[in-house]
């Protein structure tokens, strides 16, 4: 029984991973991931195998190992990083402008993740009502308007006072693009980005990797985090987001 339990443990995984990759879900990442610790742990159990029998086959299972403990104490130590900035609470700190990033909108109503943003737009918004705010997020496969309409659509006052301060900026197609454009516009207002101290409202798995990128465009940030409203979409972005940071550390140079 013991030794049939990896196997079942492995076509567990598999048929959870290829439900949530082929099933409609919002956690396809999680589905790859768990397609991906079957193949790791079938591979592992060959490799123990072949050390059994060959000197070869120890030299690659201390590899195999020594790399995958490796991997594991790194992702936890992104994981550790990107809970930790997810969790600032900057509420009561002074900025000069705010920049809500987009999420994506399904047709004109906003995804469960912008509208936990727009939720915590609006209560920062209210503590911080003397500054400029750029709603940032263009239109994309699916969405029947900007997402930064889709945010200012939410936000907008009845009475008016506030709706000036909104900014739109609706070309950008990812978070450097967001950073990008929405300082262009900034500093079209006369806001000195250089030295301005910037509030960016995000989700909380989000907010390690938009400080990242910021940073990479000379702006100074301070985090909003926006919590999703299910634990389980939760963990599926914080999973992938640990991966997202090692792509924009090697990868995304702008």
């Amino acid at each position: 029984m013991r030794k049939k339990l990896p196997y079942a443990c492995i076509a567990l995984l598999t048929l959870t991973g290829l439900g949530l990759v082929v099933i409609p879900n919002g956690m396809r990442f999680t589905g790859w991931l768990f397609l991906g610790a079957a193949a790791v742990w079938a591979l592992g159990i060959l490799v123990v195998r072949w050390g059994k029998h060959s000197r070869t086959g120890k030299v690659c299972g201390r590899i195999f190992f020594t790399g995958l403990t490796l991997g594991l104490v790194t992702l936890a130590g992104i994981e550790a990083a990107i809970v930790f900035r997810g969790e600032a609470d900057n509420s009561n700190l002074p900025v000069d402008a705010v920049i809500v990033l987009g999420a994506g909108v399904n047709g004109e109503t906003p995804s469960a993740a912008l509208w936990s943003r727009i939720r915590a737009a609006e209560d920062y918004l209210e503590i911080h009502p003397d500054v400029p705010v750029v709603l940032s997020g263009g239109q994309g496969a699916g969405e029947a308007i900007s997402e930064a309409e889709a945010m200012r659509r939410a936000l907008w006052k009845e009475d008016g006072a506030e709706n000036a301060r909104l900014l739109l900026e609706e070309r950008s197609t990812n978070t450097a693009e967001n950073f990008r454009f929405s300082k262009a516009l900034l500093e079209e207002r006369g806001l000195d980005t250089g030295r301005a101290t910037i509030a960016v409202v995000t989700n909380d798995f989000h907010c390690f990797r938009a400080h990242m990128i910021a940073r990479r465009q000379g702006l100074k940030t301070i985090d909003v985090p926006a919590e999703l409203p299910w634990w389980w979409l939760t963990a599926n972005y914080y999973l992938r987001e640990a991966f997202a940071v090692v792509k924009t550390s090697l990868f995304d140079l702008n």
